[in-house]
């Protein structure tokens, strides 16, 4: 294969990922549309993706177990913190604002790394990092459409801000546990914790963990509860990650999350043809900035690491 030809394969990866990702918020709510609660949406997913990626996170591996054992708080905090808690956040974010908006709360938390950085690791913000965090900040008051005539339900948007620090502790965990363990592995072993966590916060009747199986309302017809089950599972966590893990193989990792950016636009469409959901004309002004604010962090996150010596 060309390296052109491997590039636009990647690139085709990259944007499946992206899509696949942004379904998440849609199947999601129209599961908690019908009774669900968020957490149990979040255990459904994880756990049967868990399931499915078991077998090739263990090909990956290659018995080397001991891996595992390397630094077990951090894996363990990745799968609670990064992976159920990130998603929990996210789900019950939806379950009050629009998917859309949701996501774009969610993303704030690449400028949250930015701070981070600064005050766990004394990295002060470069030029265009700085930039790229005021404008994506300037585009979140925009989203939040604060003195517009829709009226975001508070709750959903606290929700959605905790889901911004889920995602960033996502980006600083993964980042540390990637240096010794293969993505794949990676993925199984936080969602398989994340899934534990929950299913036994539910026993314990610490989360709530209610579902029905009747019919969804998706695109406007009547389908069953597994339609957004599967969705959620299998195409929106294992086809998402496994494509995201073999777009950044043929991409590299910054070209693969430049284009994993898309998945702000595509959870937007999806919502709006399968949710009937669309932000105001101020929201996808405020969307666009949030994004060009994290692409230009991304920018000179990736020029800072080319330009570190090796």
């Amino acid at each position: 294969m060309t390296s052109l030809t491997s590039r636009r394969v990647g690139i085709g990866l990259a944007l499946l990922s992206a899509a696949t990702f942004s379904m998440s918020g849609s199947f999601a709510r129209s599961l908690i549309d019908i009774g669900w609660t968020p957490a149990a949406a979040v255990a459904v997913r994880i756990a049967v993706a868990a399931l499915l990626l078991a077998i090739p996170a263990i090909v990956s591996l290659h018995g080397r177990w001991h891996l595992l054992q390397r630094d077990p708080v951090t894996l363990a905090a990745y799968g609670v913190v990064a992976v159920a808690g990130g998603q929990l956040c996210y789900f019950n974010a939806v379950q009050h604002i629009p998917v859309g908006v949701a996501l774009l709360l969610e993303y704030m938390g690449v400028v949250l790394v930015v701070g981070w950085q600064w005050m766990r690791h004394g990295q002060r913000p470069r030029r265009l990092t700085a930039i790229g965090s005021v404008i994506a900040m300037f585009g979140l008051t925009l989203v939040l459409d604060l003195v517009g005539d829709m009226r975001l339900d508070p709750v959903g948007v606290l929700w959605g801000l905790a889901a911004a620090f889920g995602l960033a502790s996502y980006f600083v965990l993964s980042a540390r546990i990637a240096t010794y363990l293969p993505p794949l592995v990676v993925a199984s072993a936080g969602m398989t914790t994340g899934a534990l966590t929950l299913l036994v916060l539910g026993a314990l009747g610490a989360v709530p963990l209610h579902a029905t199986f009747g019919t969804v309302d998706i695109a406007g017809r009547r389908v069953s509860w597994l339609v957004p089950v599967i969705g959620l599972s299998l195409v929106a966590a294992v086809v998402a990650y496994v494509a995201g893990i073999a777009a950044a193989r043929a991409l590299g990792a910054s070209l693969a999350s430049f284009v994993g950016l898309t998945e702000v636009v595509f959870a937007v469409l999806v919502a709006w043809v399968l949710l009937g959901q669309l932000p105001t004309a101020t929201q996808f002004i405020g969307g666009a900035l949030i994004v060009a604010g994290v692409v230009l962090v991304h920018a000179d996150d990736a020029r800072g690491a080319v330009n570190q010596p090796g």
